[in-house]
């Protein structure tokens, strides 16, 4: 009895001889360009590094600690040779491995596993700052299969923002972390989680923290942190002092950036295109376009963005899908842009899209361009899906041509815009209410007096309300009176309805999409009943406007949602989802809610003169600055917008379950288009309505716009 307890003792001690003996010294196999390697390069650290493992080992001091990286991942697994296993034992070196491909005394797969949907799962509380079941963010990578008992950090697909919601007792899981007698084991490459991007950035600051500390090494205060210098991060930190040319600058990156993102389809690779597009959006994500690759001129269109995957060496590939809303809202922020830094590459592109969108695509053609058609006049979703009409995509690309029709002070689409608007206009029900879209097959089996006259109500701003802004606007120019009577009617109900609204990912969205057609309401009926409405929406959403100028997420009301929270494990990644897991979560949707909230609380400012609506797009754009992608390493990353934004973290993270259009994706038209316009519009003290008021009062446009009247809606 008294042996077995001495032996108790002996081995508890022994246990945490680790973490007890300190030390500045460290062995490193590994190359220089390792992430970590970099990183405690400038840790005041006493450093030794060795090009070869077992070189690494034969260098250790007794009780040393030593780190072996695996350079070869993920060809080839990090091996040792049998004398240095030995002298591990002997010196009683503290060794972290990762991606071994032996370890004595543990089972380890011959095949590799491969990370697709799982996130890295906090197992233990002893990692200071992060709590047991905390989430962590791994990209393409990888991993060994191991069986062990105990693991600070699991492999699994679990549910959450930044903790598994649901636990993991219904998950499989996969050892990421563990320990096994003088050995750390990771089972993947987790040294290069800064090139590769693992996320939270803060917290694989602590896991590396956690593994050095029980290596025994004594890091200076801060300084993991301080030099876990990121290859993409914001442009300014959330309270540093923005430059004076930061506005100017951030509107010309973000415009550089639809050439340097590659996405302009170039007659060279047109080919490629048309194989890897595919119907409905799905199946189109590949590698970008060769980076030696000849980038177009808008003629044959624009992608749609990066998908929200990050490759191992932090790229991301590209979703190879032509939208007929992105070809309009990139020409407007490009117009934009042309006529901000007198840019005629700029304005030759933006011209070019339209030309496609309009004129040699298949988004206009077809029944879409026959008078007797009930479709004439719609724009297509897709090329690949031309037959298929949302009335939101139609409302923004129509918003889009506008604003770039303006900018290039030309006329050549303007039977486009009122073609559009009336298309839509005589579909929507005796309400004003469309639904969220129709396929072209339906709609000619009826024609468009009848779907005009459905008793159709459908309280979803993020479908409807933009179209009502395009009435009001059409209605502003011609005075005729059903185009305002049926927005306005649209809106009544929607209001009447609060708070049982449909929503999308969230309903911040759902209040964002109401400020445009109840600014524009202002702007032809300025009475106290539609400034009020304008003011209980905007303040609804206002009310989750940070010091920092980004608003909070939120889920809606349960039951009204069409994507929402995700409900279990199982769930996660099947489908849309919102960037939340629960209201509080710190994220904000720049593709989806921010995006669109600074154009139209512009519009809602230059409608109202009211401060407030000023005072908070100023915020929202001193935020747009700050957070737009900053990277040398990524050149067709650099002047984004990701979709989604932690304020708290200021980081690029949140939930990663939506299917397709996660935090790291970019989209040219809502996110990209509508941001660069934003920060235009503000810098220049200027709004849609003034600047295309002024350009649409002529006789001609006037003329065109009653012939369509009068030919399309009797």
């Amino acid at each position: 009895m008294v042996k077995a307890l001495f032996l108790l003792v002996f081995l508890f001690f022994t246990s945490f001889s680790w973490a007890q003996e300190k030390t500045r010294e460290l062995f490193i196999a590994g190359s220089n360009h390792n992430d970590m390697v970099k990183v405690l390069s400038v840790c005041k650290l006493k450093l030794f590094v060795s090009k070869f493992p077992d070189e690494a080992i034969k260098k250790a001091k007794l009780n040393s600690s030593v780190l072996l990286f695996a350079d070869g991942y993920p060809e080839r697994r990090l091996a040792l040779s049998q004398s240095s296993f030995k002298a591990i034992r002997d010196k009683k070196l503290k060794v972290y491995i990762e991606f071994p491909n032996e370890i004595p005394g543990v089972a380890i797969g011959s095949a590799l596993n491969y990370i697709k949907l799982e996130r890295g799962i906090v197992h233990t509380n002893k990692i200071q700052g992060l709590d047991s079941l905390d989430l962590l963010g791994l990209t393409d990578h990888h991993y060994i299969t191991v069986k062990t008992p105990n693991s600070y950090l699991l492999l699994g697909k679990v549910a959450g923002y930044d903790k598994a919601d649901f636990g993991i007792s219904d998950v499989e899981t996969y050892p990421l972390l563990f320990r096994h007698q003088n050995f750390i084991i990771g089972t993947t490459k987790l040294s290069d989680a800064v090139s590769s991007r693992f996320g939270p950035a803060v917290s694989w600051v602590m896991v590396w923290s956690f593994i050095l500390q029980e290596l025994g090494v004594v890091l200076p205060k801060g300084s993991l942190e301080n030099n876990w210098i990121k290859d993409l991060s914001p442009s300014y930190h959330a309270d540093a002092a923005l430059p004076k040319n930061a506005f100017a600058k951030s509107i010309l990156r973000g415009t550089d950036w639809f050439y340097n993102s590659r996405l302009l389809i170039h007659p060279s690779w047109q080919d490629t295109f048309l194989k890897r597009t595919s119907k409905d959006g799905v199946k189109v994500v590949y590698p970008p376009i060769a980076k030696t690759a000849s980038i177009g001129d808008g003629k044959l269109g624009i992608m749609e963005g990066h998908s929200s995957f990050i490759n191992a060496d932090g790229s991301q590939p590209v979703r190879w899908w032509l939208r007929a809303d992105c070809q309009a809202e990139v020409a407007y922020a490009l117009s934009s842009s042309a006529k901000m830094f007198s840019e005629e590459k700029y304005s030759h592109t933006a011209t070019n899209l339209l030309d496609h969108l309009f004129k040699t695509s298949n988004l206009r053609a077809g029944e879409r361009n026959d008078p007797s058609s009930p479709s004439f006049g719609l724009i297509g979703w897709a090329t690949t899906d031309p037959d298929a009409y949302y009335g939101d995509d139609n409302a923004r690309t129509i918003l889009a041509v506008i604003g770039a029709a303006v900018n290039l002070q030309s006329p050549n689409w303007d039977k486009y815009i009122v073609e559009g608007i009336l298309g839509n206009f005589r579909t929507a029900g005796k309400n004003g209410f469309r639904g969220p879209w129709f396929r072209d097959a339906a709609m000619q089996k009826t024609n468009w007096k009848a779907l005009g006259q459905r008793e159709i109500v459908n309280v979803h701003p993020h479908y409807e309300a933009w179209l009502w802004a395009c009435y009001l606007w059409l209605y502003d120019k011609t005075g005729h009176e059903p185009l305002l009577r049926k927005a306005k009617e649209a809106i009544a109900i929607t209001m009447g309805k609060y708070p049982d609204w449909k929503w999308t990912n969230g309903i911040q969205q759902e209040y964002t999409r109401m400020i445009l057609p109840l600014a524009w309401l202002v702007r032809v009926e300025n009475t106290d009943k539609h400034r009020e409405w304008l003011s209980f929406v905007c303040g609804k959403l206002l009310e989750d406007l940070t010091k920092h100028g980004a608003v909070t997420e939120k889920l809606g009301k349960a039951g009204f949602g069409r994507y929402e929270r995700i409900a279990s494990n199982a769930e996660y990644g099947s489908k849309e989802a919102p960037l939340i897991s629960i209201n509080g979560d710190p994220v904000t949707d720049l593709l989806y809610t921010l995006n669109f909230a600074f154009f139209s609380l512009n519009e809602a400012a230059a409608a109202t003169g009211e401060a407030k609506y000023t005072d908070a797009t100023a915020r929202i754009a001193d935020f747009m600055v700050r957070a737009q992608v900053n990277s040398t390493s990524h050149k067709d990353l650099d002047g984004a917008w990701f979709r989604a934004f932690d304020y708290k973290r200021w980081d690029y993270w949140a939930s990663n379950a939506d299917s397709g259009w996660g935090p790291w994706g970019t989209l040219t038209g809502w996110t990209q288009s509508w941001i660069v316009n934003g920060l235009i519009l503000k810098t220049q003290n200027e709004n849609l309505w003034d600047n295309s008021k002024r350009s649409y009062q002529t006789n001609d446009f006037k003329i065109l716009a009653q012939e369509k009247i009068k030919t399309m809606l009797n």
